[in-house]
């Protein structure tokens, strides 16, 4: 149990709407196990109100904060200094107070390659195939090239929209080759890729017969290949069940959510996070 007073520091996360993230759930988990006197709060903050709600943050030493949509991008004016990879991104998702202002940066890059830690591969001589082209996949993007990718397909069903992420790249830093591809010509890309990336909501919970793959894509994914899928209710998604009967690897969101959480609370307290305590909390709440 978490016992607030009037010494209690206070974290939390901002975003319209904000009633349906799990960061509270885990980062509270990880607060009780340390016994540390903090308490994370979800603060639900309408796009015209995030200067004031800054402003009030400070005022009353909120200590940090996480940031989900629709302010992932609109929070730049407002931060004192960004790291080099939330400038590439394009979004922040991790805040901190420090003496100079409000320094921000995105941990989803940590959290999208920690569970590929583990596997050897030669990630020079892999082309991963991105399916969608929004937020998400923005840091999977930067993610694949920091893995040592050196070219980079991305697919989506609109070509104005694809078009405008491949430009938005233009001088940001990436070295990495980027190619666009549009959704019908996924299944060809799928039998010459050994790294595939789901960054589309399509199977989430509660659509959870729903694949981002069709029935002549699932046949083409190579034994072996990585399926990644950023989706992480259902656990497996249809997408991870298809990829593991053709004998793919699957990797589900879950460890990337609760990664890129660990890395925001360890800027915060300054001290290693109980990753398992984190994980254990929302596959309980999740009941997976």
């Amino acid at each position: 149990m978490i016992l607030i007073s009037g010494k209690t520091k206070l974290l939390g996360i901002i975003g319209d709407p904000v009633e349906h993230s799990f960061s509270p759930i885990m980062h509270n988990a990880a607060i009780a196990h340390l016994g540390v006197d903090y308490v994370y709060i979800p603060f639900p903050v309408k796009s015209p109100d995030l200067a004031k709600a800054l402003a009030g943050f400070q005022a009353i030493g909120v200590v940090g904060f996480s940031v989900t949509i629709p302010h992932k991008q609109s929070l730049f004016p407002l931060l004192t200094e960004i790291s080099p990879a939330a400038k590439m991104i394009g979004a922040v998702n991790t805040v901190w107070w420090t003496q100079t202002g409000w320094n921000g940066t995105n941990t989803d890059i940590t959290g999208f390659l920690s569970p590929l830690k583990t596997l050897t591969r030669d990630w020079s001589n892999i082309t991963p195939v991105i399916l969608g082209n929004g937020g998400a996949a923005r840091a999977v993007v930067v993610g694949c090239e920091q893995l040592g990718c050196g070219k980079i397909r991305v697919v989506g069903r609109n070509l104005e929209k694809l078009q405008e992420f491949r430009q938005s790249w233009t001088n940001s830093g990436l070295k990495a080759t980027l190619e666009i591809y549009n959704w019908s010509e996924l299944p060809e890309l799928v039998g010459d890729t050994e790294f595939l990336i789901n960054t589309t909501p399509l199977g989430m919970y509660p659509n959870i017969e729903q694949s981002p793959l069709s029935t002549e894509a699932i046949k083409k994914i190579q034994p072996g290949a990585i399926a990644y899928d950023l989706v992480y209710n259902p656990k497996p998604t249809q997408f991870l069940k298809q990829a593991a009967q053709q004998g793919g690897v699957a990797i589900d969101g879950l460890e990337m959510l609760v990664q890129q959480g660990v890395a925001a609370l360890e800027i915060w307290l300054k001290q290693p996070a109980p990753v398992d305590i984190m994980s254990q909390s929302l596959q309980e709440y999740l009941n997976i």
